[in-house]
């Protein structure tokens, strides 16, 4: 894995890449958000962003949701997949608000991981996004470019977490996270677009997979120039210090 201050740099860079990386789920409140990244559990954040104008509209906090029945909010977010356990969840945590919390989001990671339907990394969305409280969330996105990159190691989000945050100070967990994610959407997708990534001659896999499979490992790149030096005096018609030994050495 890469020393903290290359983390650093490289995390400079991608967030030039992308300057534009934040949450793209739609709220106006800490209620809002941890209502739509329970609902963006295996679905899109389009799709969440399409349903939770009317759902927030007959239920504006947590008091309202607590009170709703089932069967009237799996419809409206039927959309999202997985719509009657999403609906058991999202009800079950504005109930647990206002019993444990007087209705009000907690700032708190203990906290909100204790509410039904809340994990780690909905936690820390949360805390990050809405609640000014540094959070790192680790989705499968951030798994993927943190370890092609070489930034992190490991499949466990909460190692990998800990492995980033302790590279970076935290005021740019949230941000971090964000960049990770967007150039997994976009550039480092599992089909990656290695030629447009900014951070191309500092990844791992792009130096041990892509780059191999493109032209060969370094040895074997030497091996071939070894091979083209010997070939080379044997064309009588080129000259010495002419254009073709100098393309047959290349």
């Amino acid at each position: 894995m890469k020393t903290a201050a290359d983390i650093r740099a490289i995390l400079d860079t991608l967030e030039t890449q992308h300057p534009d990386a934040d949450t793209a789920l739609h709220y106006t409140s800490p209620f809002e958000l941890l209502v739509a990244t329970i609902l963006s559990a295996q679905s899109t954040d389009a799709g969440v962003n399409a349903v939770t104008p009317a759902l927030f509209k007959r239920y504006p906090d947590a008091r309202a949701l607590a009170k709703a029945a089932r069967t009237d909010v799996e419809p409206m977010i039927h959309a999202t997949g997985f719509f009657r356990t999403k609906a058991r969840s999202i009800i079950g945590m504005a109930q647990a608000l206002v019993e444990r919390h007087g209705g009000e989001v907690p700032a708190v990671r203990e906290s909100l991981v204790e509410l039904p339907g809340v994990g780690r990394k909905t936690a820390n969305v949360v805390l990050g996004h809405a609640l000014g409280v540094p959070g790192l969330p680790v989705d499968r996105h951030v798994l993927r470019v943190a370890n092609r990159i070489g930034i992190a190691e490991g499949d466990d989000p909460i190692l990998v977490e800990a492995q980033l945050t302790s590279a970076l100070p935290p005021e740019r967990w949230t941000r971090t996270s964000d960049t990770l994610i967007l150039h997994g959407r976009r550039i480092c997708r599992p089909k990656p677009l290695c030629d447009q990534c900014a951070v191309q001659g500092d990844c791992d896999y792009f130096r041990l997979v892509v780059s191999r499979a493109r032209g060969g490992t370094p040895a074997k790149a030497g091996k071939k120039k070894k091979a083209a030096k010997k070939k080379a005096p044997q064309k009588a018609a080129a000259p010495r210090g002419s254009k073709g030994i100098r393309a047959a050495r290349r």
